[in-house]
């Protein structure tokens, strides 16, 4: 009698997705969508979608399934990120290209305005800045970001030292996504290949601004019931959507960092939008029929 066959194992534990299932964009004020457009659509290689806040209000960039909202709220200072949106573009030769392009499109269409814009290689990435001081890392498509070619990967915030430990218990226990604490940093699983990653540092941080971050969750009543409970929910905006802005240790209940969440359901009518793409490599002058839209994964 043969021997029975010896199944082939899989690390199962590398496909869990945990709760956070989408980290679809980050939300900072900007002070002119001419200096916005050339940043993250000419430079970084965004889209401007054309369908949702087409006027001068608002406006949405399309990385892959993921975007940046950027409205303008008429004299309302610019918002910054309390730390650095990590993006994977299809080519870091070619958005080196786009930045130097941005760069002097900047000078020569606003001269008299100074910006904080700026970019440099570093340890195979590039680290961008965008005019009002976001900061922005480009990463090569690798496998630590699975298939994806163009997406918002990760926003790592930077905390106040001893926070980090308390935050992974916060996505662990209350958001129900999967939160590892080492060497001074908490990073949290999202979806297939995203991150929230939470880093401490003993430099001051600036206040909070009101930017925002936007997921979406699958369990999405346990969560709030907990927040709601502890007067943590900011917002009731509708069926599908609330809001909080403090990581709250389940602990002891001291507030560890303030970072407005816009957590939706998967029900949200906005779930799973198609977001129109372009490749980023087409001009008039080398421009191929059927070339115009991004054919990468995402």
């Amino acid at each position: 009698m043969n021997a029975p066959e010896k199944l082939k194992q899989y690390d199962r534990d590398a496909q869990v997705v945990g709760n956070i299932v989408h980290l679809e964009h980050f939300n900072v004020i900007v002070g002119d969508q001419r200096l916005a457009t050339l940043f993250y659509v000419v430079g970084l290689g965004g889209t401007r979608d054309p369908y949702i806040f087409t006027g001068l209000e608002n406006m949405w960039v399309n990385f892959g399934r993921t975007q940046v909202h950027l409205p303008n709220r008429g004299g309302k200072a610019p918002e910054v990120l309390r730390g650095t949106a990590g993006f994977v573009v299809p080519s870091l030769e070619e958005a080196k290209k786009r930045l130097e392009h941005a760069g002097s499109e900047m000078k020569r269409i606003l001269p008299d305005v100074k910006t904080k814009f700026s970019w440099r290689e570093k340890d195979g990435t590039i680290e961008a800045t965008c005019p009002w001081g976001n900061r922005v890392r480009l990463h090569a498509p690798a496998p630590e970001f699975g298939r994806a070619e163009l997406a918002l990967a990760y926003v790592d915030f930077d905390v106040p030292k001893g926070r980090a430990e308390g935050i992974a218990r916060f996505y662990n226990e209350i958001m129900r996504a999967p939160a590892r604490f080492a060497k001074n940093r908490t990073t949290v699983r999202i979806g297939r290949d995203q991150r929230l990653i939470f880093t401490e540092t003993a430099a001051p941080l600036p206040e909070y601004d009101n930017h925002h971050i936007q997921v979406y969750i699958a369990d999405f009543a346990s969560p709030y019931h907990w927040l709601k409970e502890r007067g943590l929910i900011n917002m009731e905006t509708d069926a599908e959507e609330w809001r909080f802005q403090w990581i709250t240790d389940p602990r002891d209940g001291a507030k560890l960092f303030q970072i407005e969440h816009e957590v939706r359901s998967m029900k949200h009518r906005l779930f799973m939008r198609p977001l129109v793409n372009r490749n980023q490599g087409v001009t008039n002058l080398n421009f191929v029929p059927g070339a115009d839209a991004f054919r990468g994964t995402y």
